[in-house]
């Protein structure tokens, strides 16, 4: 097939096909089934043979065959409507234009759908069009979905663009399973009192929206926190700023302050001392036993 990409924002095939979108949203000549999809409850009309035998998903929901009268609508409320639009062009033509607003959601549905020739067609968009406002909700998806490839260019990504990335909300809305890589990286270009602000401020988000402790929403992460690399007076800060906040676990604090005071020997060895590619150097840097590579 060929692929053309169209100032880097969209993708289609065979675009002489045209865009059929505007037709499923009437009664199309000779449909048999109708969805109601979205939060929008937005209706569209289509073939029941022709998803059937496109799509294996589609066959299973599709399976029985209408009895008399009106049928009712098969309700799909989890999808977006253009998503599920974008589709249906897919299906209907073997054609699809994605746009990078809702390339994800394309990809969701297609990985949700089972529709392996579309999904890897979001992916390959995906990686073209990524920046520092898409990069934390493909990584979102991509860890959901078990995306291998898609998470190491997003993790990649990141890498190169920590700082700017940090400052999203996609980066606050990240799940832990997604944050979790990020945090165990060597090659984030970002010191880590930066990042444990950042930290800080994910934790702030995901306890009101879920309603819990900053310090219980923390605890799946917070451990990948490399507290031994703050200098003396930013630990104080941190530990004091912990007390009035809860966010690291007292343990883990005083891990970092062994590190500190012995500076060579067991502890320094098992903190998580290693350095970042973005962490400043500090004066005690030079005791820990594993430096940046």
């Amino acid at each position: 097939m060929e692929i053309k990409a169209q100032s880097g924002q969209s993708l289609e095939l065979h675009p002489r096909l045209g865009p059929l979108l505007p037709w499923f949203s009437a009664p199309l000549s000779h449909s048999d089934v109708r969805f109601v999809v979205g939060q929008e409850r937005q209706e569209v009309f289509a073939h029941r043979c022709l998803l059937a035998c496109r799509c294996n998903f589609f066959q299973r929901l599709l399976g029985q065959e209408p009895g008399p009268g009106v049928p009712s609508p098969v309700v799909l409320s989890t999808v977006p409507a253009e998503a599920f639009l974008a589709v249906l062009e897919f299906l209907y033509t073997n054609s699809i234009k994605l746009q990078r607003h809702s390339v994800l959601e394309v990809l969701t549905a297609a990985v949700e759908y089972g529709l392996e020739e579309l999904r890897e067609l979001c992916l390959e968009f995906v990686v073209k069009v990524l920046d520092v406002e898409l990069v934390c909700e493909a990584l979102q998806v991509a860890v959901t979905f078990g995306l291998g490839p898609l998470q190491e260019h997003c993790i990649a990504f990141i890498e190169a663009h920590s700082q700017e990335t940090l400052r999203t909300r996609g980066f606050l809305e990240l799940s832990a399973p997604a944050l979790l890589p990020l945090l165990r990286s060597d090659n984030l270009c970002v010191d880590e009192a930066e990042l444990v602000l950042a930290a800080r401020s994910w934790a702030r988000v995901g306890a009101a929206v879920l309603e819990r402790p900053v310090a219980e929403v923390a605890a799946p992460v917070v451990r990948e926190l490399r507290l031994a690399l703050l200098a003396p007076a930013e630990l104080s800060a941190l530990e004091e700023q912990n007390r009035r906040e809860p966010l690291i676990p007292v343990e883990q604090i005083v891990e970092a302050w062994k590190c500190h005071a012995l500076r060579r020997g067991d502890a320094a060895r098992d903190a998580p001392c290693r350095r970042r590619r973005g962490t400043l150097p500090r004066e005690h840097h030079r005791f820990l036993d594993l430096p940046f590579k």
